[in-house]
C-alpha cells in the first residue's frame, strides 16, 4: 500500500500547522507508521486530496464550507495541536480504518 498522506492546516500554513506537523511525526514513528507529510492554509487543503487532514477544532466551522468526501478524506480535529496524546488517541483509530495500521 502507498504511503498515507496526512495535511496539517492551520490559517497561514506556516506556524500551527507545522507545529502539529512535528507532534505527529513523533506520534507515527512510535506506532510505526510511515506517512507522507505536509502542511498547508485552509483555501489549499481540499485541492491536495489528503487521505486525512488534521486541524485546530477551531477551524471546523471553515471546514464544514468545503465538499469533503469523507469517504476520501478524513478529518481530524484537535483541541490541542501538539497534545502527542491527544494525536495518537484520534489517529489511531483512523489509520486502523484506512487499513494502515493494524
Amino acid at each position: 500500500m502507498q504511503k498515507v498522506k496526512i495535511l496539517f492546516v492551520c490559517g497561514a500554513g506556516l506556524g500551527s500547522s507545522f507545529a502539529c506537523q512535528m507532534a505527529a511525526e513523533d506520534v507515527l514513528k512510535k506506532i510505526g507508521v510511515e506517512a507522507k507529510l505536509d502542511h498547508s492554509d485552509i483555501s489549499s487543503a481540499v485541492s491536495n486530496k489528503p487521505d486525512i487532514i488534521m486541524t485546530a477544532l477551531n477551524f471546523q466551522k471553515q471546514f464544514e464550507k468545503f465538499s469533503i468526501d469523507p469517504k476520501q478524506t478524513t478529518i481530524i480535529y484537535l483541541k490541542n495541536i501538539v497534545s502527542k496524546q491527544e494525536i495518537e488517541e484520534k489517529i489511531v483509530p483512523v489509520l486502523q480504518e484506512k487499513g494502515v495500521l493494524a
